[in-house]
């Protein structure tokens, strides 16, 4: 990579990581309200994808169709579904094994603001992971090593989080970060694994009130983790659980296949 690539790449990399830290801190600070708490999470997600169209329409001197709005809500339905059908399957079987129970109701207003959160979070997250890193690193050095790379520094991302582990880092890593670059190479436009990610956002705290990566946003149910933290995750929530890990390398060979299949993969070009 050329010194004006490499620093196009550094500089965008280094802008969504703010917008993304700035972006998740304020959603979280705003979540506390069913209409803070949606209207805060719409508006970052508006400004993250209006920002990444223009810096790439700018820097990048091409239209991003990553983010055309012609997919936008097919695309984003299908991850909905998936990430929230994929995620009550995983806390099903937790809770069969004794790592999770609902301990009461939460309320429909902290689903909403907890929704709101989460939509922000999905967005800034996957154009950072998924539009930029993922991105870039497989236009020079393939798909295989892009998913390795983007999906390694997402699960190290998630280490600064409240109750973090090695072993955390790794299962997000593992489940999420592999599963969501997937979600990217199948579609080739981010509002898929957008969808995908808010899916099982929601679904794990929104609904069944989990810990989310050591954090605990409201949700319509109370839930309460319980048994061996292989199983439950334990203080970092059900995505420590080996089972969530399961669940996600699995989609994530089901995704790749149906991409090699329709030829998505990108090869490195040494080989």
């Amino acid at each position: 990579m050329s010194t004006r690539p490499l620093l196009r790449a550094s500089f965008l990399v280094v802008v969504f990581f703010a917008v993304t830290a700035v972006g998740n801190s304020v959603g979280l600070a705003a979540a506390g309200n069913p209409v803070t708490g949606l209207l805060v999470g719409g508006t970052t997600a508006a400004l993250t994808l209006w920002l990444y169209h223009w810096l790439i329409r700018r820097y990048e001197e091409r239209r991003p169709d990553e983010i055309a709005l012609a997919a936008a809500r097919p695309a984003l339905l299908r991850g909905f579904g998936l990430g929230v059908g994929l995620f009550t399957a995983v806390i099903a079987v937790i809770a069969m094994l004794g790592g999770y129970r609902a301990a009461g109701w939460g309320s429909i207003g902290g689903m909403l603001g907890t929704l709101g959160l989460m939509i922000g979070v999905a967005t800034c997250e996957e154009v950072l992971f998924r539009g930029v890193i993922l991105r870039l690193v497989e236009e020079k050095a393939g798909t295989t090593i892009a998913l390795t790379v983007s999906g390694l520094l997402f699960g190290l991302i998630h280490l600064s989080n409240t109750g973090a582990t090695v072993w955390g880092a790794l299962a997000i890593a593992a489940e999420a970060g592999l599963m969501l670059g997937a979600a990217y190479v199948l579609a080739r436009n981010l509002w898929l694994p957008i969808g995908l990610h808010l899916g099982w956002n929601f679904a794990e705290s929104g609904l069944f009130g989990a810990t989310v990566s050591g954090g605990s946003p409201d949700g319509l149910l109370r839930g309460a983790a319980g048994g061996a933290d292989l199983v439950s995750g334990g203080i970092f929530g059900p995505e420590a659980s080996i089972v969530a890990v399961a669940g996600g390398l699995a989609v994530t060979v089901l995704l790749l296949r149906r991409a090699r299949r329709q030829g998505r993969l990108v090869a490195a070009p040494w080989r």
